[in-house]
C-alpha cells in the first residue's frame, strides 16, 4: 500500500522521489530465480559453498538441492538410479537421506541439473561412458525442462603427491597441466555429444593458478620431512586446501597433503564461476568470505567472468 501511495504522490505531484522505494522496485523487477540441482561429490558441495552467499549479495534468489556421495563417479549416480528403477526397495538405489535420484529430480521444477565425473577420472573420457549417458536421458525423463550442464572439476595443486609418483599407470597425468589439459578435453568432448553446456570450474581454477601475479607458487624453502607444528609452507593464493597439521586417533600431529579440494579462495572462486554462469554480472557482487584481501577477491572474480566469456561460442 505504501508503494501505491508514493506512486499516486508522485503522479500528482505532491512529493518527489522517495530514497530506495523505486530503487527497491527496479531490484524488484531485475530479480532473478534459478533452481538448481547439483548431483556429485565433495567437488560440487565445494564449488557451490559460498553460492547463495553470493546470490543473495546480487539480489537474487536460488533454490538449490545437493546430492553429496564423497568420491561419487557419473558411474555411481547412473547406477544407483538403474538399481532404483529395478527395484524401488533396493537400498542401493537411494541415498544417505532414503531418497532416490527420481525423488530429488521430482521434488521441484529444476531448471539447472548439473552432473560431474569424480576428480581422480577426469582426464580420462572413457570413464565418462556410458554413465553420462544414462544420467542424461534419466534427468530428462524426469525433469524434461531441466537444462542438464556439466560442471567441469579441476585440477589438483601442482605439488600434488599424484605428479611425483614414479610408477605411474598408462595415462596417469604427470603434471597438472596435463591433468588440466586432459579433463578439459574429455568434458568437452562428452558434453558436445550429450548437446550440453558448462560450468568452467576447472578452466577458472587453472587460469587463476598459473596466473603471473596471482596464481599460487610452491614454497621451495620449506622441508617436509623436518617440519615441526604449527610450521607450515607459505600457500598464498592456493585454491586447495595443501599442506595442513591433522592429529591422528593416538593424538600425534602428522603434516598432511590435500592437493584435491577446495581452500576458501577455490570456494569461492568455485561460487563466482556458477554464479556467474547462471546469473551474469559476477564481477559487480559486492560479497567476499572472511579473511579473502578485497583484491585478490576481486581477481577471482574477474578470472570467472572470463573462464565463463571463453566458453561461449
Amino acid at each position: 500500500m505504501m508503494k501505491i501511495f508514493f506512486a499516486l504522490m508522485l503522479m500528482v505531484g505532491v512529493v518527489g522521489p522517495v530514497p530506495g522505494v523505486l530503487a527497491e522496485t527496479a531490484g524488484e523487477k531485475n530479480k532473478k530465480t534459478v533452481r538448481l540441482l547439483t548431483i556429485g561429490n565433495s567437488f560440487s558441495r565445494d564449488a557451490t559453498m559460498f553460492l547463495k552467499d553470493l546470490v543473495k549479495a546480487g539480489g537474487h534468489e536460488l533454490i538449490h538441492d545437493s546430492i553429496v556421495v564423497g568420491g561419487a563417479s557419473l558411474e555411481l549416480h547412473a547406477t544407483k538410479a538403474q538399481k532404483f528403477e529395478a527395484d524401488a526397495n533396493d537400498p542401493a538405489g537411494l541415498y544417505k537421506d532414503g531418497k532416490s535420484l527420481k525423488a530429488h529430480l521430482l521434488a521441484e521444477k529444476w531448471e539447472v541439473v548439473t552432473i560431474q565425473q569424480a576428480s581422480i577420472k577426469s582426464h580420462d573420457v572413457d570413464t565418462f561412458r556410458p554413465f553420462a549417458r544414462i544420467l542424461f536421458d534419466y534427468i530428462k525423463k524426469h525433469a524434461p525442462d531441466a537444462r542438464v550442464v556439466f560442471h567441469e572439476t579441476w585440477a589438483y595443486r601442482s605439488d600434488d603427491p599424484r605428479f611425483s609418483v614414479k610408477n605411474k599407470k598408462v595415462g596417469e597425468p604427470l603434471t597438472q597441466q596435463a591433468m588440466f589439459e586432459g579433463l578439459k578435453g574429455a568434458y568437452g568432448e562428452v558434453a558436445k555429444e550429450l548437446g550440453t553446456g558448462m560450468i568452467p570450474t576447472g578452466n577458472a581454477f587453472y587460469l587463476a593458478d598459473t596466473d603471473a601475479v596471482w596464481g599460487y607458487r610452491r614454497d621451495e624453502k620449506f622441508e617436509v620431512k623436518s617440519a615441526k607444528p604449527p610450521a607450515l609452507p607459505d600457500q598464498t593464493h592456493s585454491l586447495h586446501v595443501g599442506r595442513v597439521w591433522k592429529k591422528g586417533k593416538d593424538g600425534r600431529l602428522t603434516l598432511a597433503m590435500d592437493g584435491h579440494h577446495a581452500s576458501k579462495a577455490g570456494q569461492y572462486l568455485g561460487a563466482c564461476v556458477f554464479y556467474e554462469s547462471l546469473f551474469g554480472g559476477v564481477v559487480e557482487v559486492d560479497f567476499a568470505p572472511k579473511g579473502l584481501e578485497s583484491e585478490y577477491a576481486a581477481f577471482l572474480r574477474k578470472t570467472a567472468q572470463r573462464a565463463v566469456e571463453e566458453m561461449k561460442p
